[in-house]
Parts: structure tokens; sequence; C-alpha cells
């Protein structure tokens, strides 16, 4: 038999809904990787979003996402090869997350 003493009530939220919260960008998995990697993202709202790949000087390697996308849970992999196709050198790489005001950076390793 259960017996509760706490007459709260219950806020329904955009988490309970499977909506996130927050913008958010996780860290990429498996990292270090080779061949391909998984960028995970949140988005609380439908956004524009833009996800890029630089290298350390700050050069874009690769553009992954540049689209609207509706509120939730999305990802996206990245081949570990530039624009042009090629296979990109191992080494440290960036990659950004901009939606609608927000921006967060994270790195990744590419081992060959």
């Amino acid at each position: 038999m259960f017996s509760f003493t706490d007459s709260s009530t219950l806020d329904i939220n955009h988490q309970a809904s499977g909506v996130p919260d927050k913008y958010e960008l996780h860290q990429n998995y498996p990292n270090p990787f080779n061949p391909s990697t998984t960028i995970k993202y949140e988005i609380p709202d439908q956004s524009y979003v833009n996800v890029g790949v630089y290298n350390l000087l700050g050069q874009q390697v690769r553009n992954l996402i540049s689209e609207v996308k509706p509120a939730g849970v999305h990802s996206v992999e990245w081949d570990g090869k530039g624009e042009s196709g090629n296979p990109v050198p191992s080494g440290i790489y960036f990659y950004r997350m901009t939606a609608a005001g927000f921006s967060d950076i994270k790195r990744m390793v590419l081992m060959k």
C-alpha cells in the first residue's frame, strides 16, 4: 500500500513530452574516431541549425547541416571527409553548432 503526503502538482514540460527544454551540443561518439563519428544535438524549438567541422586554424573543413530542423534530439554523422569528398588527415578538429542565438564548440580527434 502506498500513501502520499505531498500535495504538490506535477508540472508537464518539454522533457515530459519528449522535446528538449534547451539547446545542447553533445560530445561526439566515438572520440577518438576512425572512420566516422556521430554528433548529437538537441533543440527545443524548430530552428535553423548549422553544424560545421573546422581545423585547428579555424578553417571550415565541412558543413554537415545548414537547414531548418524540428524541435527534438538529432544527430549527424561525419565520415572524416572534407567538402571535396577527400579524406582529411589525422588530427584535432572542432565542430560547432549554431541555432537561434545558441552557439557551442566541441573538440574531436580523428586517428587513422
